[in-house]
């Protein structure tokens, strides 16, 4: 067995005009396959260790060393991208009433959260993402994290995300990553966001 590249749930062009199509091909078909033929590389060093990425990242320290970083950066890339492609949608969803209310109860409106979520995306220096996480309490939190660290390693479940290396947004975006946030607001599947959220609870 081998981890595999999974296919889009959706066209390649079925986000347009916010994530253009190709910026999607480029995106899955190029950056998200290597980060699974590299994590496949350095796993097959270690066939003792198994395949399971989440229960791996969620406790680094038991990945041996000389593949740490290697699973770290390219295990965290295949499961952030993975999570990514489900969580946007063709079509335009509004948050189910129980995702509102634990926004509401978190951040006081969904404006707020918006808010939030910007902010934690706009200011991740360089490469990473931003997140929607329930926490170790079960309450909701905005992260981010550099490169393609996972939420997973800090024991953290993430029910939203968003990419925001540059080659997820420049050759539309260019430079001006907050319209890319901003259009991203516009393709949550906020359904498989509820899906999520009421496993992680």
């Amino acid at each position: 067995m081998a981890i595999i590249l999974p296919d889009l749930p959706y066209a390649y062009d079925a986000l347009e005009p916010y994530i253009d199509a190709e910026t999607m091909t480029l995106h899955h078909d190029k950056h998200h396959a290597t980060y699974v033929a590299n994590a496949n590389a350095a796993l097959e060093k270690h066939p003792e260790i198994g395949e399971d990425l989440e229960a791996l990242l969620a406790d680094v320290e038991k990945i041996p060393a000389d593949i740490r970083q290697a699973l770290i950066n390219n295990g965290g890339g295949h499961l952030n991208h993975a999570l990514f492609w489900e969580l946007l949608s063709p079509e335009k969803q509004e948050p189910t009433a129980e995702v509102a209310a634990a926004i509401n109860e978190a951040f006081g409106s969904f404006e707020a959260f918006q808010e939030v979520f910007t902010t934690a995306a706009t200011t991740r220096f360089g490469s990473g993402w931003a997140w929607l996480v329930v926490n170790a309490e079960g309450k909701l939190e905005v992260v981010s994290t550099p490169n393609q660290d996972t939420p997973i390693s800090d024991g953290k479940k993430p029910i939203l995300a968003l990419d925001v290396w540059e080659h997820a947004y420049y050759l539309k975006y260019r430079n001006v990553r907050p319209n890319y946030i901003k259009a991203f607001f516009e393709i949550i599947n906020w359904n498989k966001v509820a899906e999520l959220y009421a496993e992680a609870k």
